[in-house]
């Protein structure tokens, strides 16, 4: 067998191993605003909201949305300032980690920024 046929084998095997590895770990829970807001941490749920943040990034467009637009959609959130919201996300699933999303606003109260950090 030559070597680029086994270099490409060898590949096709790894990106096999690194989609399976990731499998668990890419969530498509669809968003839905009410379980958002209800949302109780437990062992059943610990992870609700981390596996709803692709679908709430993909299918809402959070920045230049209003602080009271954020709240309708999110619900009371867990710490604020005045330029900043934060949502706990719960368990990432990875080990235990937790995540957070942080929504940024300007002096007119509109979404700039938001981001999710895991850790």
């Amino acid at each position: 067998m030559s070597k680029k046929l086994k270099y490409g084998i060898l590949k096709i095997g790894v990106a096999i191993l690194i989609g399976f590895a990731l499998k668990g770990r890419i969530t498509q829970d669809r968003f839905d605003s009410d379980k958002w807001k209800n949302w109780t941490e437990s062992e059943t749920e610990w992870s609700l909201r981390w596996e709803m943040m692709n679908s709430l990034k993909n299918n809402y467009k959070l920045k230049g949305m209003t602080k009271n637009q954020i709240i309708n959609l999110l619900g009371e959130l867990e710490s604020k300032t005045k330029n900043e919201f934060g949502y706990y996300l719960g368990y990432s699933k990875r080990g235990i980690n937790t995540g957070r999303l942080t929504i940024k606003f300007d002096n007119y109260n509109i979404v700039t920024d938001y981001s999710v950090w895991d850790g």
